[in-house]
């Protein structure tokens, strides 16, 4: 057998611009000897011609390499509009990003004559990617930018039927671009088709929009958490009863923690209610971040950061809520109580659930968020400024790259601050950014003091005012862009007795009274033992993105000085028996062999 390359005949001119331009490395071919290294992770199986590998919406049962015979890799969805990717032949592997967690299928592969591949499930491939360094770069780039195409190709996953102007489209969108899951609009007011799918439907006003999955069924303007179980981005449990740590909140401190902890053989689960990336996420670019000199999207640093804990092992479930915590550790594990009701123990837990920008007390100002007050600035929000005039909050880097992003798609930016000045709370970059572009405009000494519209139409005119002069003015805005300083998600801490500050930050650094004769205590451990906190919720922290990561690295230190002997994982030690020690055994031995 020799070395082999793509096929790309018939149906494999990929739409996506990404898959076209990187075609080798998005679809790259795998030698004889490299598939022979890979055959201990998998198992050989046949399929017929025409029998499905996988189906959209299935739960993924592994990456499969194309051993012979041809697979035609398709998307379609909910409309019934189906659009060719790939034809992988021999050598070649398929699967994207999903594969490392077990998630559902976002495309359909079915044999092209008879096939023979080599599955290989999520676990296994974990292992294979630690195993094999090389070979892991190289399947790991693919998979990302499988995943990047999917997005950009928008012939896959879950279509929303609405206005683009709806705050419910918009919140929809938000939180299926910031998980990364392929998707597109149809607005009724511009396409015919989706007019006709309303008329079909005819839901009410509080029903739309409509979002219809790959599977043809119709959901009417569903919660983010109906949507995540329904697109299989919620997974059932791997069976763990027991981990080594939970992380709450997949900012870049937790996910820094996730990656951290994994790679060093602790079981890690991680819980966040909204989307991977906290408000670095929505960071249109970051550019003083060590490694990236040009500058790095948050939503792309938190993307890799995603990957890369699930490649060492990491379970992570998006969206859940955690409503509380329970420190009695009866059974030596703490207790966190989710939204459905279900609970979930670690014998450690990393509270990493960052701070939510703060809302002033300005009247009304709950009626026009998501229907033009906006608390972060993304594509989705330059559309519906696009040639308008915009105000925009705050003085911080947060404020400032939103501002600089929006002077590219906004008539003008009038960024709004307390203050005299920018220098006191932003790097002298944006500074000199802002400065530069002749769109912004920076008017200091000044609030909002009202808002108004309707819940109909949303936000209409903004009144302002100096506060030493006590000169008001108003516009015809109809979009603000509040980034107000922050207040820590700490709420669900309240039955725990975890030590706050007076604005609700962690304390951590110095345990309570009675504690403090034990001897020293880590710098990012609360005041219960075993609970710690990094990052932004932190108090004292140094709100940057690399501070955040460098505490996700720093307490992993801590969890196994805190944890003993981690060597054993906790799944192993939760279901010791009379035979724990031959399990435990049986563990390193496999481990070892891997």
């Amino acid at each position: 057998m020799t070395e082999h390359h793509d096929r790309h005949d018939g149906a494999s001119a990929p739409r996506s611009s990404t898959m076209r331009s990187r075609l080798e490395q998005t679809f790259p071919a795998l030698t004889t000897q490299e598939i022979d290294r890979l055959r201990r992770f998998g198992t050989l199986q046949r399929y017929a011609h025409g029998e499905h590998l996988f189906r959209t919406g299935d739960v993924g049962r592994g990456m499969y390499v194309v051993i012979s015979g041809h697979v035609a890799i398709t998307q379609h969805d909910g409309l019934g509009h189906v659009t060719p990717v790939v034809d992988q032949g021999p050598g070649q592997f398929l699967a994207e990003v999903g594969t490392l967690s077990g998630r559902a299928a976002l495309v359909d592969g079915h044999a092209e004559g008879d096939v023979e591949a080599l599955v290989i499930e999520p676990e296994a491939l974990r292992r294979l990617l630690i195993a094999e360094a090389e070979l892991s770069e190289r399947i790991v780039r693919a998979l990302i930018l499988r995943r990047v195409g999917l997005i950009e190709s928008q012939a896959s996953g879950p279509v929303l039927i609405g206005s683009s102007a709806s705050s419910d489209v918009v919140r929809l969108e938000n939180f299926l671009r910031r998980n990364g899951q392929p998707h597109h609009l149809l607005d009724p007011a511009t396409d015919p088709e989706a007019a006709e799918l309303i008329a079909r439907y005819a839901p009410g006003d509080a029903e739309l929009p409509l979002v219809i999955n790959p599977d043809g069924a119709v959901l009417r303007n569903p919660q983010n958490a109906e949507l995540a179980r329904a697109l299989g981005m919620i997974t059932a449990s791997n069976g763990r009863q027991l981990y080594d740590v939970a992380v709450v909140g997949s900012g870049p401190a937790g996910l820094a923690t996730a990656v951290y902890a994994a790679s060093e053989g602790l079981s890690v689960v991680v819980l966040d209610s909204g989307s991977y990336g906290g408000q670095a996420g929505a960071s249109a670019r970051i550019e003083n971040y060590l490694g990236f000199p040009t500058g790095i999207s948050g939503q792309a640093l938190a993307g890799r950061a995603f990957v890369q804990a699930q490649k060492f092992g990491a379970e992570i479930i998006i969206p859940v809520d955690v409503k509380s915590l329970d420190c009695n550790c009866t059974d030596g594990a703490f207790g966190l109580t989710v939204g459905d009701g279900s609970h979930i123990r670690a014998r450690s837990l990393v509270i990493a659930t960052g701070a939510r920008y703060r809302r002033p007390a300005i009247e009304n100002l709950e009626t026009f968020e998501g229907r033009g007050v906006w608390y972060w600035a993304s594509p989705i929000e330059a559309r519906l400024c696009r040639g308008e005039e915009v105000l925009l909050v705050g003085g911080g880097n947060s404020a400032g790259q939103a501002a600089v992003f929006l002077s590219g798609h906004a008539a003008k930016v009038t960024i709004l601050i307390r203050g005299n000045g920018l220098a006191q709370s932003m790097s002298r970059y944006l500074i000199d950014r802002i400065a530069a572009a002749p769109n912004i405009e920076v008017v200091t000494h000044s609030e909002i003091v009202a808002l108004n519209g309707s819940p109909q139409h949303g936000l209409e005119q903004v009144r302002w005012r100096n506060r030493r002069h006590g000169v008001e003015k108003a516009g015809a805005i109809r979009n603000v862009f509040l980034f107000v300083g922050a207040d820590p998600a700490t709420a669900w801490l309240s039955d725990c007795g975890v030590a706050v500050d007076k604005a609700g930050f962690v304390i951590t650094g110095a345990r309570r009274c009675e504690l403090a004769a034990e001897g020293a205590v880590n710098a990012l451990e609360s005041s219960i033992p075993g609970v710690f906190a990094v990052g932004d919720v932190r108090a004292g922290s140094i709100k940057r993105v690399g501070a955040a990561i460098g505490e996700g690295a720093q307490v992993v230190a801590a969890l196994h000085s805190f944890l003993g002997d981690t060597s054993v994982p906790a799944l192993a030690a939760a279901h010791k028996d009379e035979s724990g020690v031959a399990q435990v055994k049986e563990w390193r031995e496999t481990e070892l062999h891997d």
